[in-house]
């Protein structure tokens, strides 16, 4: 067959098609969702000539290898790995020219977690509510790849970027992010904030697209109440019953009954996309909401 498209060889742990999400739908109880690192994303699309909110893959840990229909420009960015086409060595993070019929290989990464490969023209699956995401938390858009799925490929635009490589922060060894203390600061006692934003936590190996779970100090809490199922935003620092902090990302719930301590800004959290598990984790505070 001649038509844009590629089948799914090996899918990798957890690949999902991922845009810049579904945002303003969180009154039907429906995430964001979208890439969990926007920058890299959007720099993807740039590199092979389409618009920043085109869909690509957005891998986890291992990698994904597929063979397109047609000749396609890619471009694999995010966390390093090695990429081959058909065996033989090609370029991270710089257009790469694809065969018909050749297989392109993303491998594992050497560091950090989740690659982004862009295709020109992108992922051109069904859209719902305006995004070709995954949301993993609702179920809504594409399911993640699987072994022996084709997905088409949309047409592609404008030429690809005429560079070499292109310069990609390294994924960090230490996470840091920024906080402003609420809405539910107050149901803390005063050591419990010291504690947030002075002692180092870990990232857990629990962690996922819903949201960065740490390992580290339990935050005590003044209040043992509970609260009404509240509003959820993108970068919540929710802390469950066992008093490790949770950071609320892409595919966070919209509504949530355990208090949220703190926020995190948002131009933060493409880095927490990034960490792996054992990161070391250090929230900065930043005053009150």
């Amino acid at each position: 067959m001649t038509d844009r498209a590629f089948a799914v060889v090996r899918s990798g742990a957890l690949t999902t098609v991922q845009d810049l999400g579904r945002p303003g739908h969180a009154h039907l109880g429906v995430p964001r969702s979208g890439a969990l690192d926007p920058p890299t994303l959007r720099l993807a699309n740039r590199l092979v000539g389409n618009p920043p909110d085109a869909a690509a893959l957005e891998t986890t840990l291992d990698g994904v290898a597929v063979r397109p229909r047609r000749p396609v420009t890619v471009a694999v960015l995010g966390a390093p790995c090695p990429v081959t086409v058909d065996g033989r060595p090609a370029l991270w993070g710089a257009p790469v020219r694809v065969p018909a019929g050749a297989l392109l290989d993303v491998g594992a990464a050497a560091s950090g977690v989740r690659c982004y490969v862009a295709f020109d023209g992108g992922v051109a699956v069904e859209p719902v509510l305006g995004s070709r995401s995954t949301d993993l938390l609702s179920g809504l858009g594409p399911p993640p790849l699987a072994d022996g799925a084709v997905l088409p490929l949309g047409t592609p635009g404008g030429p690809h970027a005429r560079v070499d490589a292109v310069p990609l922060p390294a994924p960090p060894h230490e996470l840091t992010l920024r906080v402003a203390f609420g809405p539910r600061s107050d149901w803390f006692t005063a050591a419990a904030l010291k504690t947030l934003t002075t002692r180092a936590y870990r990232v857990s190996a629990a962690s996922n697209r819903i949201g960065l779970r740490t390992e580290g100090p339990a935050l005590e809490r003044a209040f043992r109440g509970e609260l009404p199922s509240e509003g959820m935003v993108l970068g919540a620092v929710q802390v469950p019953p066992d008093g490790r902090p949770v950071v609320f990302l892409a595919d966070h719930p919209t509504t949530g009954g355990y208090p949220v301590v703190a926020v995190v800004r948002e131009a933060d959290l493409a880095a927490a996309a990034q960490a792996r598990p054992g990161t070391p984790v250090r929230f900065v505070g930043a005053g009150r909401r």
